[in-house]
């Protein structure tokens, strides 16, 4: 499927590419695939992905993350955040092809990816940015939707005025680079509204210690 959806996601890529006009930051999103290549994409990673529900240290206190999560990576690429070591599990066949689609299509070697299953809407991720050490300066982070449609929302850190919020539709690719991660924070808030199962893969380079 990989040749497939990179051809797709080639063509005409860098044209399409939605830009948004936010302070300080480069986010860029694309529709990566059509809705039907996106189910099986779904499909496909619900059932290869060894899901676990993650305990994270939160003011001094461990809780279970509120959804379901894997690290996958290369070796050396472990990643510590809420100050939790996490090891990386092996790619899967689809998080391969994935990540080489990846590669043509954002000009990244992507060594690592978090992988999200956000169950129904009470399942969530809080406010943070992804400025890790590990990833270096100004991460390029690509982040791939598959499923339920769910609201993502960046806000400044220090310039309330400066936000966006945009609705994560199955098959969408959103970029967040240059100075993204210093400036803002990200979240995924819950919600009321019924809705389905959504795979967020968030790709990325961690650079070893």
């Amino acid at each position: 499927m990989a040749n497939t959806i990179a051809e797709h996601a080639l063509r005409g890529a860098a044209a399409a590419w939605q830009r948004f006009d936010l302070a300080g930051a480069d986010v860029r999103l694309v529709r990566f695939c059509d809705d039907a290549a996106a189910q099986r994409w779904f499909a496909q990673l619900y059932a290869e992905i060894p899901w676990e529900q993650h305990r994270l240290r939160i003011f001094g206190r461990e809780v279970n993350s509120p959804r379901l999560s894997c690290w996958v990576g290369d070796a050396d690429a472990a990643y510590t955040y809420s100050r939790t070591r996490f090891e990386p599990r092996p790619w899967t066949p689809a998080l391969a092809e994935l990540r080489d689609a990846l590669k043509q299509l954002c000009g990244q070697n992507y060594n690592s990816v978090l992988c999200n299953l956000y169950r129904d809407g009470h399942d969530a991720m809080g406010w943070h940015s992804d400025s890790e050490r590990e990833l270096g300066a100004a991460p390029i982070i690509a982040s791939l939707s598959f499923g339920a449609t769910r609201r993502f929302r960046l806000r400044h850190k220090r310039d309330r005025d400066s936000r966006l919020e945009l609705d994560l539709e199955s098959g969408s690719l959103l970029l967040m680079a240059g100075a993204t991660q210093s400036n803002y924070r990200h979240d995924l808030p819950r919600t009321k509204s019924h809705v389905g199962a959504r795979i967020n893969l968030t790709f990325r380079r961690i650079f070893p210690a």
